[in-house]
């Protein structure tokens, strides 16, 4: 059975690096990176916040035909509201296939260090444009927010698996990622 793997998570946490890995390792898997769906919208760096709901609505088309397809879908997306959900979780009902979501935590500073980090080995520019958006709006205090809404989204999400990725590099959170599907 096909699965929708969401992979949630604040800004900078890792979801993006682990959805290529498991997309790379895995044959016929899409890495369904709502971020790289954005520039493909006109106009989505002045007025991101909508083009982010059409983006989401793309994408659970797209995710719903891959699953339909019998290949599993690896979602790196932030959510922290039931309502950006369950378009995903309707997808993967419709097509058969099984849902899950893991949200990949870690302490706020080290998530902080992290997402600072990132900026110096970043290869995408639509991620450069994402950052300077995150940027304009508060940096690190956004940032700060992001991890406050998570911890109140867990609370209505008592199904989906919580990760923390404190202390972990890329290849020991992907294998961590993998070890709670099974």
């Amino acid at each position: 059975m096909p699965r929708l793997i969401h992979l949630n998570g604040p800004s900078g946490i890792g979801k993006s690096t682990v959805a290529r890995l498991y997309a790379d390792r895995h044959s016929g898997a899409l890495d369904l990176d709502t971020d790289q769906l954005l520039p493909l919208i006109g106009g989505w760096r002045e007025d991101f916040s909508a083009t982010l709901a059409v983006g989401r609505r793309l994408a659970v088309a797209m995710a719903e035909t891959h699953l339909r397809a019998g290949h599993d879908v690896v979602l790196p997306q932030l959510a922290t509201a039931l309502h950006e959900v369950e378009g995903f979780e309707a997808a993967a009902r419709n097509a058969g296939a099984e849902y899950r979501e893991i949200v990949l935590t870690a302490p706020k500073q080290h998530a902080f260090d992290r997402y600072s980090a990132r900026a110096s080995i970043m290869d995408s520019s639509t991620r450069r444009h994402i950052d300077d958006i995150l940027a304009e709006r508060g940096g690190l205090r956004l940032l700060d927010r992001i991890h406050d809404h998570v911890a109140q989204y867990l609370a209505l999400r008592p199904a989906c698996t919580v990760l923390d990725t404190e202390g972990l590099d890329p290849e020991q959170t992907y294998a961590v990622v993998l070890n709670s599907l099974s």
